[in-house]
């Protein structure tokens, strides 16, 4: 095989980069997200095309018992045509919304859990080729049972959404078998493995940790 450039370990990170953005349409806008059709100029000059989803962000939230089981809700996710297993999960409702708030309401809202313990597992773009979303995924710990927030109202999907939990060793050996498929499911559990056989637990990052991913969202978004 041909001699490759390694990398060390301070370039081993994705870097924000952002070509000129010429012209934008927006093709198409609901509550949650848009279309948008940009035209970009490449370093050397040449204009593209490129149409993508403009998206809120979201967070999700691997939420460990004292028995070592994980808090999972079962839904409906339409586009795919599965049932998914998946961790509470939700959109950043408002623009400068804190992700920690965000994690800890959709735990409330979709599992009636509070935590007393938070950490950042791992920060990913779900479809970075033509979805703009971000996600960050907590690690929650000490976990209590907790009241919905007041005014949310269990509708759509949701509505036939179930709570359950399952051991820790079992939700890896799913993902690893192929069994489960979400992608904040996937990348969380896949992250608190490798931390737990690595520098543990309380080595993850504190749950204010900076996302740059947010920022560069901003300068995307304003690029139009």
């Amino acid at each position: 095989m041909r001699d490759l450039p390694r990398l060390s370990a301070d370039e081993l990170v994705d870097r924000p980069e952002q070509w000129p953005t010429v012209s934008r349409t927006e093709l198409m806008r609901n509550r949650i997200f848009s279309m948008q059709s940009d035209t970009i100029r490449t370093p050397d000059g040449e204009e593209l095309v490129r149409e993508f989803v403009q998206h809120t962000g979201a967070v999700g939230v691997i939420a460990v018992d004292a028995d070592d089981h994980v808090i999972l809700v079962r839904q409906y996710r339409h586009p795919v045509g599965y049932r998914l297993v998946e961790p509470p999960a939700g959109l950043l409702d408002l623009a400068d919304e804190a992700p920690l708030t965000a994690a800890a309401r959709e735990l409330a809202e979709e599992a009636q859990v509070a935590a007393g313990d938070w950490r950042v597992l791992v920060d990913l773009f779900t479809t970075p080729g033509g979805v703009q979303e971000s996600a960050r995924v907590f690690l929650a710990r000490d976990l209590s049972d907790a009241p919905r927030p007041d005014g949310f109202v269990v509708e759509h999907e949701e509505a036939h959404m179930d709570v359950v939990r399952a051991p820790f060793t079992e939700v890896v050996a799913g993902v690893l078998a192929g069994r489960l498929q979400s992608p904040l499911l996937v990348s969380g559990i896949l992250a608190l493995a490798t931390a737990r056989a690595g520098a543990g637990e309380d080595s993850l990052r504190a749950p204010d940790a900076p996302w740059p991913a947010r920022a560069q969202k901003r300068k995307v978004d304003a690029a139009g």
